[in-house]
């Protein structure tokens, strides 16, 4: 096992990482910036290393500071935890080239799952239904492009190669807008991601966003942990998750959920990962696949027991998988709500100093956070500050203690959208379950036209 492990990140994440690994015995070295000297993991880490100011790019993204703070301080493996450079392939090349063990899959796998035509060449070679489409990148013949998207039929959506985030992409529902639309998307997509390279696929107009979370190990051994539904959703961006997705049947999660192990295997994967998929009339087909841990981890962890933080670094380390899959068991309903400090009604982030902060509590409620009373919440990153989970025996009770949860926490000095969350909570449809990833924005909608506050 790692003597030491450098976590290259911040927030909640660094604090779940270092949590996980004073369980195993393992020291811990903090990276930080200038910023987020006062974080709570920093203060509780073995070691800890400034590595450059504020902006991301002087710090978190700075892949020689990571390198040399793992370097001083004998760490011997990175983690990096989600989002900054946990996929990115030059990092994790990085790190192998300079002697560190990287928390994650190989660089090659990264490299081809971080690319969207890749990884569906990938997911059809391994049996992985996905969405119908071009097949691969599209080229500059425009007559073949319109054909292409007549054979699919619209509407199409046009979706850039390096895209991710809900950025880099465009519905099409007519002929007559296609070609314009392609030209757009590859405009874009070469001044966000260095890559023009764009693809068609058929657009779904009211899916659900549901997500398998699998755990694959250097020695052939892949399994599942159930379903996620993410389909709450603002602009792209999850705001509730849920496991197990409601309506998904045990042989429909079975099936799936045994291509994407199998997948993995093939693909020589390992560590933790997650197929994305948009699931429509009782089909999955899949959208991408993120080679890192989740935001929304915790929901599998509640609902099938597994530490999935303690599963990535034995993977890591060369253990074999502490499971198989006939071990695995859906206990329960589990839902997280993610708390972001900032504006509930305009959602303009919120940073300033957090005056008073009280978590939840009781049976069933679990509270990963690194914000505390008096704590500054930096303009600099991503707004989420928590992620309020909650466990019960069915997904009725999860809802209620949800609701009891969201009643009880305090978080003053700055605004967040714990309002939105129980507005959500207490909406009817959401009850009902299997909303799909439209639902939210036409909430708002509504909302925002009736003038309701």
């Amino acid at each position: 096992m790692f003597e030491k492990l450098l976590i290259a990140n911040r927030g909640e994440i660094a604090l779940r990482i270092l949590r996980a690994c004073r369980e195993m015995g393992i020291k811990t070295v903090a990276v930080y910036s200038t910023a987020d000297k006062d974080l709570k993991h920093v203060r509780l880490a073995d070691e800890s290393v400034c590595i450059g100011p504020a902006p991301s790019p002087e710090s978190y993204l700075n892949i020689p500071a990571l390198i040399s703070a793992a370097e001083v301080t004998d760490a011997v493996a990175i983690h990096p935890g989600y989002g900054f450079l946990a996929e990115n392939a030059d990092f994790a090349e990085r790190v192998e080239e300079s002697g560190f063990t990287f928390v994650g899959p190989t660089p090659e796998v990264i490299r081809t799952m971080g690319d969207k035509v890749e990884a569906i060449k990938a997911m059809v070679a391994t049996g992985v239904p996905c969405v119908p489409g071009s097949g691969g990148p599209l080229g500059s013949n425009d007559a073949a492009n319109l054909d292409i998207a007549k054979k699919i039929g619209y509407p199409v959506i046009i979706k850039a190669s390096g895209g991710g985030g809900g950025r880099g992409m465009r519905v099409v529902h007519t002929e007559a807008a296609l070609l314009n639309s392609i030209a757009m998307t590859k405009s874009e997509a070469g001044a966000a991601f260095n890559n023009d390279e764009v693809y068609m696929e058929k657009f779904l107009e009211e899916p659900r966003h549901v997500e398998i979370q699998v755990l694959s190990d250097k020695h052939g051994n892949a399994i599942h942990l159930a379903e996620r539904d993410c389909s709450m959703q603002r602009r792209h961006q999850k705001v509730i998750e849920e496991a197990p997705a409601p309506g998904i049947t045990a042989e429909q999660r079975a099936a799936i959920g045994k291509r994407c192990a199998d997948a993995c295997v093939e693909m020589g994967y390992h560590g933790a990962g997650t197929f994305e998929f948009l699931y429509e009339k009782g089909e999955f087909f899949f959208i991408e696949m993120n080679t890192r841990v989740q935001v929304e981890h915790p929901v599998s962890e509640m609902i099938t027991g597994v530490d999935i933080i303690k599963e990535q670094i034995l993977i890591a380390a060369g253990e074999p998988l502490s499971y198989k899959q006939e071990d695995i068991k859906v206990n329960g309903h589990s839902i997280e709500c993610r708390i972001n400090a900032e504006d509930p009604d305009k959602f303009i982030p919120s940073p300033g100093t957090i005056t008073n902060y009280h978590p939840p509590g009781g049976l069933g409620v679990r509270m990963d956070t690194h914000i505390y009373n008096n704590y500054f919440v930096p303009p600099n990153y991503d707004s989420m500050i928590g992620k309020l989970i909650v466990h019960a025996d069915t997904r009725e009770m999860a809802i209620q203690r949800m609701r009891c949860a969201l009643g009880e926490i305090v978080i003053e000095g700055i605004k967040t959208n714990i309002p939105l969350q129980r507005e959500i909570l207490l909406d009817g449809e959401f009850s009902r379950g299997g909303t799909n990833i439209h639902y939210l924005e036409h909430m708002l909608e509504k909302k925002k036209q009736t003038g309701d506050s």
